[in-house]
């Protein structure tokens, strides 16, 4: 069995980048168990003071449940040009550990056709803090699928079936990833 753990960047209800990691967990391949990480909302602010035992119970939380997955799936949007400060907070949590070091791990770009970047910025600059942490990126599962509200369903899931296609590709590639001989996790 292989586990995913599906981190979303956006504390907002209905939210689009929710909305592809739950259909990414409805339409995961036999043998992954895809789950949402709820915890974001509870970590604490960021301090580099504080990033010793005893950690704060959130933050062993989402390094729990990092190191218990064999990978990542993120969907975040952009704000202002940059990564949401919380799903930032979350980010900067994880690089006093180890646990994301190897971790396979990807994102799915959601950005509707008309933002001004596509989500380009935030996803930069998810790049460049997943290498400090050492995680293996997949870029085969990494995938820009622009997803509207008007896509989403009333269960919380994406409709359309070009869309609900191309996100069954990219957990479909991150777990062979994962599944793959010299995989380290």
């Amino acid at each position: 069995m292989t586990t995913v753990l599906m981190i979303c960047g956006s504390l907002r209800a209905g939210s689009t980048n929710e909305a592809a990691l739950r259909t990414a967990a409805d339409r995961a391949p036999d043998g992954v168990t895809a789950t949402l990480f709820g915890g974001m909302r509870e970590l604490p602010h960021f301090d580099p003071d504080d990033d010793h035992a005893p950690l704060h119970p959130a933050v062993t939380a989402l390094r729990a449940a990092i190191e218990a997955a064999d990978a990542l799936l993120i969907c975040t949007p952009e704000y202002a040009g940059a990564l949401p400060g919380s799903f930032k907070n979350l980010l900067d949590w994880t690089v006093g550990g180890v646990e994301t070091q190897d971790k396979p791990t990807a994102w799915i770009n959601v950005a509707s056709p008309a933002a001004p970047s596509g989500g380009a910025d935030a996803h930069d600059s998810l790049r460049k803090v997943l290498r400090y942490t050492g995680a293996d990126l997949v870029e085969a599962a990494c995938a820009r699928i622009p997803v509207t509200r008007d896509d989403v369903g009333p269960d919380g899931l994406v409709q359309p079936p070009a869309t609900r296609t191309a996100i069954t590709r990219a957990i479909q590639a991150l777990a062979a990833h994962s599944r793959a001989p010299g995989t380290t996790r």
